[in-house]
Protein backbone atom coordinates (compact mmCIF):
# COMPACT_ATOMS: atom_id res chain seq x y z
CA UNK A 1 0.00 0.00 0.00
CA UNK A 2 2.86 2.39 0.82
CA UNK A 3 4.46 1.68 -2.53
CA UNK A 4 1.23 2.52 -4.33
CA UNK A 5 0.97 5.85 -2.48
CA UNK A 6 4.57 6.67 -3.30
CA UNK A 7 3.99 5.85 -6.95
CA UNK A 8 0.91 8.08 -7.06
CA UNK A 9 2.87 10.91 -5.44
CA UNK A 10 5.73 10.46 -7.91
CA UNK A 11 3.38 10.56 -10.90
CA UNK A 12 1.66 13.67 -9.51
CA UNK A 13 5.01 15.41 -9.13
CA UNK A 14 5.99 14.53 -12.69
CA UNK A 15 2.72 15.84 -14.05
CA UNK A 16 2.99 19.06 -12.08
CA UNK A 17 6.54 19.60 -13.37
CA UNK A 18 5.38 19.07 -16.94
CA UNK A 19 2.62 21.62 -16.46
CA UNK A 20 5.23 24.21 -15.43
CA UNK A 21 6.83 24.14 -18.85
CA UNK A 22 8.05 27.54 -19.85
CA UNK A 23 9.14 27.40 -23.48
CA UNK A 24 8.62 24.01 -25.06
CA UNK A 25 11.31 23.83 -27.74
CA UNK A 26 9.30 21.12 -29.52
CA UNK A 27 6.21 23.28 -30.07
CA UNK A 28 7.28 26.93 -29.69
CA UNK A 29 6.95 29.19 -32.71
CA UNK A 30 9.43 31.85 -33.88
CA UNK A 31 7.89 34.58 -31.71
CA UNK A 32 7.96 32.44 -28.56
CA UNK A 33 11.54 31.29 -29.14
CA UNK A 34 12.82 34.73 -30.04
CA UNK A 35 11.32 36.13 -26.84
CA UNK A 36 14.15 34.34 -25.02
CA UNK A 37 17.22 36.40 -24.18
CA UNK A 38 19.97 35.65 -26.71
CA UNK A 39 17.63 33.98 -29.20
CA UNK A 40 16.78 36.25 -32.10
CA UNK A 41 14.65 35.45 -35.09
CA UNK A 42 17.52 33.72 -36.95
CA UNK A 43 18.32 31.36 -34.06
CA UNK A 44 14.62 30.74 -33.49
CA UNK A 45 14.29 29.71 -37.14
CA UNK A 46 17.39 27.51 -36.80
CA UNK A 47 15.76 25.73 -33.84
CA UNK A 48 12.56 25.17 -35.80
CA UNK A 49 14.45 24.05 -38.92
CA UNK A 50 16.48 21.59 -36.83
CA UNK A 51 13.31 20.29 -35.16
CA UNK A 52 11.58 19.81 -38.52
CA UNK A 53 14.61 18.03 -40.00
CA UNK A 54 15.41 15.81 -37.00
CA UNK A 55 12.16 15.41 -35.10
CA UNK A 56 11.33 16.49 -31.59
CA UNK A 57 14.04 17.11 -29.05
CA UNK A 58 14.07 14.41 -26.39
CA UNK A 59 16.03 16.60 -23.96
CA UNK A 60 16.73 20.32 -23.64
CA UNK A 61 20.48 19.56 -23.80
CA UNK A 62 20.09 18.58 -27.46
CA UNK A 63 19.62 22.26 -28.29
CA UNK A 64 23.41 22.58 -28.59
CA UNK A 65 23.12 20.54 -31.80
CA UNK A 66 21.46 23.56 -33.43
CA UNK A 67 23.90 25.76 -35.33
CA UNK A 68 24.39 29.01 -33.41
CA UNK A 69 23.36 27.62 -30.02
CA UNK A 70 26.32 27.05 -27.75
CA UNK A 71 26.69 25.59 -24.29
CA UNK A 72 26.73 29.08 -22.74
CA UNK A 73 23.37 29.98 -24.26
CA UNK A 74 21.94 26.63 -23.19
CA UNK A 75 23.26 27.03 -19.63
CA UNK A 76 21.69 30.49 -19.38
CA UNK A 77 18.29 29.43 -20.70
CA UNK A 78 18.04 25.83 -19.52
CA UNK A 79 15.66 26.58 -16.64
CA UNK A 80 13.34 28.39 -19.06
CA UNK A 81 13.14 25.50 -21.54
CA UNK A 82 11.25 22.24 -21.72
CA UNK A 83 10.52 19.45 -24.18
CA UNK A 84 7.04 18.82 -22.76
CA UNK A 85 4.06 20.86 -21.69
CA UNK A 86 2.63 24.07 -22.99
CA UNK A 87 4.72 27.18 -23.63
CA UNK A 88 4.00 29.89 -21.06
CA UNK A 89 6.12 33.01 -21.41
CA UNK A 90 4.83 34.40 -18.11
CA UNK A 91 7.09 31.91 -16.30
CA UNK A 92 10.21 32.68 -18.32
CA UNK A 93 13.02 34.32 -16.37
CA UNK A 94 15.31 35.27 -19.28
CA UNK A 95 13.17 37.25 -21.72
CA UNK A 96 14.63 39.55 -24.38
CA UNK A 97 14.65 43.18 -23.34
Amino acid sequence: MKLKKLLILFVALLLSAASLAKVNINTANVDELSALSGIGEAKAMAIIDYREANGDFSAVDELVNVKGIGQGTLDKLKDDLSVTGKTDLSDVEHLSQ
